[in-house]
């Protein structure tokens, strides 16, 4: 196999069809068609289904997926250090999940970028498991994550301890003295199914069993246009919300009888890099 044929299995899994894949890596059909069955007739195991009308990944698919994706990340992360090689003195690989980039770490990057001018810096957002997994990899240098990773060779230690608090909109006056846990499924609740350690799961258990959402979302800052419009109400990290407090855009609820974990983040680094990404702290 070649990464051309990993580029199109991986475009074929994304969009479910030959055609689109096609157009997208701008080659003929019947090259996509070519390719995945090679591909497949080098694995000895089917990787999609398909018929006139849908194309689907296989259970060896997914799994394949899973590697095939890494792969590319590395070949993609290999051509930037060979193009950065001679343009910079060293090049900062950070990860990090959205609501602690969002939260805490631009003034952080801002002020290692003014002390650092020679070296160049590259940020990926992602959840902390995929981080965490591309630290392994070589991929990164340092992920900030909701997950503790402590394994010989990299170095973890926390970085923020947040409190989860209940927001909604300012000119909303509905509950300003406090919510008990029995009301909680008599408001607009807005879900972000977020992996804050097991924030999500506790958000879960404060509603009865199979509760229906009527929204739901995966990235918690995408809350906030909804909430600011006057939306419902959800739980967020009270660092997100700092300025919007201020501003009186947004209001925190009191919580009457309902206790809130604490939302802690790490920082954690390979030791080989150690000297990459020492300065940030």
């Amino acid at each position: 196999m070649d990464f051309q044929t990993l580029h199109t299995f991986s475009e074929l899994a994304k969009c479910l069809s030959f055609s689109q894949t096609a157009q997208s890596l701008f080659i003929s059909q019947s090259t996509v068609t070519k390719r995945i069955s090679e591909l497949e007739k080098e694995l000895e195991k089917p990787l999609f289904t398909r018929d006139k009308r849908h194309v689907a990944l296989t259970s060896y698919g997914q799994l394949y997926l899973e590697y095939v994706e890494r792969i590319l990340s590395l070949e993609k992360i290999s051509i930037e250090k060979l193009n950065a090689y001679e343009s910079y003195s060293n090049n900062l690989k950070i990860g990090a999940t959205n609501s602690i980039y969002e939260c805490h770490l631009f003034d952080i990057i801002n002020a290692y970028e003014k002390q650092s001018p020679d070296n160049a810096i590259s940020i990926s957002i992602d959840h902390s498991q995929e981080l965490l997994q591309f630290l392994q990899d070589g991929i990164l240098d340092l992920v900030f994550t909701f997950i503790p990773f402590y394994k010989a060779g990299y170095e973890c230690k926390s970085f923020h301890s947040d409190r989860l608090v209940l927001t909604t909109s300012y000119k909303n006056t509905d509950y300003v003295r406090g919510i008990r846990k029995a009301d909680l499924t008599d408001i607009k609740y807005l879900m972000c199914n977020f992996a804050l350690n097991d924030v999500g799961s506790y958000i879960r258990g404060l509603f009865p069993n199979h509760y229906q959402f009527k929204f739901e979302i995966d990235n918690s800052t995408k809350l906030l246009p909804y909430l600011l419009s006057g939306y419902g109400y959800s739980f967020l990290p009270e660092k997100m919300l700092e300025n919007y407090i201020k501003k009186k855009e947004l209001r925190i609820i009191p919580l009457l009888d309902i206790e809130t974990p604490e939302i802690k983040s790490y920082y954690v680094g390979r030791l080989l890099s150690k000297e990459k990404w020492s300065k940030i702290f």
